[in-house]
């Protein structure tokens, strides 16, 4: 039996290679892929949430692999509807559905998920960048901001419920084109049309991806290649001409009127000359003979900058929206595919607003006077997301306490402000004006400092002075606000808010600091398969115990359980137990469940 990155790597040879595959199918016979599958999405929250059974992580077993590879080998397996609900979304008020897999569902959807981002990842165009491995926004954004530069147009493209719309028949034709297996497709066309159970009632899934399926973001990729490929093979040779534009033909004769005046001592017509020369283009800006066009994608949202005339730039807008149409059957949004100027105005594109900087401005240029800047590529902070972002932590315009933490230990207050704060400054520092962020950081920090205050029954003023720190950055120290969680025989925990340098860091990328220790996934995989009970030491068949946080297992004032103990001395969310002790364990945990 060959290893799952064994399998995966031959896929991914192949993918590279241009080589149809036909023995896609075959590959889910493979219990070692499904290990790997378990071991990436075992910790994920939804694991211990059901779907349309009580089916969840909990009772995770090497039988029950085996049972569903016997399904899938004579094709009885049968992917159940999802369970849908509705989920507010952030800042529109409107709700958006959720769907929500049975654990078997989720796991045979994470191997299919695995083979096909192999076999498929190394032919995905490199301007995509949604859902792909060490890809994500920020390589997006920053492709956009080192090598646009000259942009006159922005094509902002976004289609309308992309993933609720994707045609089943077109996804299985473009799977078709390099997966000449049809059982493999058979199994592809029953997850799509599962279908899902609202108010437990049945409806049928006419179109689109699995709601909440892992698989749903590679199908995605695969049928938007095709979008991929039209602009890249079509639209981007018919609309890129010329190696330069061509010179300024004022430009040049201001150049002649710098000579002369330089030849003929006239310092006064000197200066006026060279006045005149740096208030125009040095190339034609209009030059018939240049055209440039260039994309990128991040899943649905996709960006175009065009050097050229605009109707050129509706053009290719209407010639996208046609591809779309008549190809893939999906339509642009009305209200979302805008064409912006580049100079004059900004475009919308991840979160950021992406404009072309001018060079008019005396900060536009350098130490020599030149204009370094022209045309290159500027992201900024949006207003309204500084406004957006700090609407959770006011109170009638005012930064304000918030109750729900008020009862927590400090650590925890002052490690979700930070966490929260953290995260959206990480995302920003692209942005050239990231500095924006300053008023939300003192939102965010009035916020806490006065939830803490309510806590101690205390004031602001000593609760800033109580909890500052000062701390070394790679610009110079900064001061930050700190507390600390005491443990036994082992370094205190350190939560920490602020202290991060508002400026652009044009390398930046999304980090954040881990709360906990992290364990690899092997290291379950490999207690799974050791076939011993870590409760009663018993060889035999043995499957995982699954809970969804330590913090719930330990009772107040109550005795705790062997297997509580030895979870919360291991710093374990899954214990391997035998099925009788697994038993025991549901036993206790019911009635736990009946007295709360």
């Amino acid at each position: 039996m060959q290893s799952a990155e064994t399998v995966l790597g031959v896929l991914r040879e192949r993918g590279r290679r241009g080589l149809p595959c036909e023995e896609f199918y075959r590959q889910l016979f493979n219990p070692q892929l499904y290990l790997l599958a378990y071991g990436r999405i075992y910790a994920n929250k939804g694991a211990m949430t059901p779907g349309a059974t009580q089916e969840t992580v909990d009772g995770m077993s090497v039988r029950k692999i085996e049972r569903i590879i016997d399904a899938i080998r004579h094709e009885r397996y049968r992917f159940r509807p999802v369970r849908r609900v509705h989920i507010p979304k952030k800042q529109s008020g409107k709700t958006r559905p959720l769907g929500l897999p049975t654990w078997s569902d989720k796991l045979v959807g994470e191997v299919v998920r695995l083979l096909l981002e192999a076999y498929y990842e190394p032919a995905f165009s490199d301007r995509s960048h949604g859902f792909r491995p060490k890809r994500g926004c920020h390589t997006a954004l920053r492709e956009v901001s080192l090598t646009w530069t000259g942009t006159t147009w922005f094509i902002e493209g976004d289609i309308a419920d992309c993933f609720g719309s994707l045609d089943h028949e077109v996804t299985l034709r473009v799977l078709g084109e390099r997966v000449h297996d049809q059982r493999f497709l058979r199994l592809v066309h029953n997850m799509l049309t599962a279908g899902y159970l609202e108010d437990w009632v049945w409806n049928a899934t006419l179109s689109g991806a699995p709601q909440g399926g892992v698989v749903s973001p590679i199908i995605s990729n695969i049928y938007l290649h095709k979008l991929d490929q039209f602009v890249e093979t079509v639209l981007i040779p018919e609309y890129t001409r010329g190696k330069l534009r061509a010179r300024n033909p004022e430009y040049r004769k201001t150049e002649r009127a710098v000579v002369k005046a330089r030849r003929n001592g006239d310092r006064a017509e000197l200066r006026s000359a060279y006045r005149r020369l740096h208030s125009l283009p040095s190339q034609d800006p209009d030059d018939p003979d240049y055209r440039r066009l260039r994309y990128v994608r991040y899943a649905d949202d996709t960006l175009l900058g065009f050097v050229g005339p605009r109707a050129e730039a509706e053009e290719v807008k209407q010639r996208l929206a046609e591809f779309l149409r008549d190809d893939l059957k999906l339509e642009l949004s009305n209200d979302k595919t805008l064409i912006t100027h580049a100079r004059t105005r900004r475009a919308r594109f991840l979160g950021y607003e992406i404009s072309v900087a001018r060079s008019d401005r005396k900060t536009g240029r350098d130490r020599r006077n030149r204009r370094s800047v022209s045309g290159a590529i500027v992201l900024h902070v949006p207003a309204a997301v500084v406004k957006a972002k700090s609407a959770p932590y006011l109170s009638r315009g005012k930064p304000a306490c918030r109750n729900p933490l008020v009862n927590e230990p400090d650590y925890v207050i002052v490690g979700k402000y930070g966490i929260e704060y953290r995260g959206i400054v990480q995302y920003y520092l692209l942005a050239s004006d990231v500095q924006r962020l300053h008023r939300l950081r003192w939102v965010m920090e009035t916020s806490m400092l006065k939830t803490l205050a309510s806590k101690h029954r205390s004031s602001v003023t000593k609760m800033a002075a109580r909890f500052k720190a000062k701390i070394s950055t790679p610009h110079g120290p900064r001061t930050c606000f700190e507390a600390t969680l005491a443990r036994d025989s082992r370094r205190e925990l350190v939560a920490r808010f602020g202290g991060i340098p508002l400026k652009r860091q044009k390398a930046a990328e999304l980090t954040d600091r881990l709360t906990g220790p992290v364990y690899p996934h092997k290291e379950l995989i490999r207690r799974l398969l050791a076939n011993r009970c870590e409760l009663c030491e018993r060889p035999g068949e043995v499957e995982v115990h699954h809970v969804k946080s330590l913090n719930q297992l330990q009772r107040a004032g109550e005795p705790s359980p062997v297997w509580v103990t030895l979870m919360a001395e291991r710093r374990r969310k899954a214990l391997v137990v035998c099925g009788s002790c697994h038993d025991r364990i549901h036993g206790a945990k019911r009635k736990t469940v009946r007295t709360q």
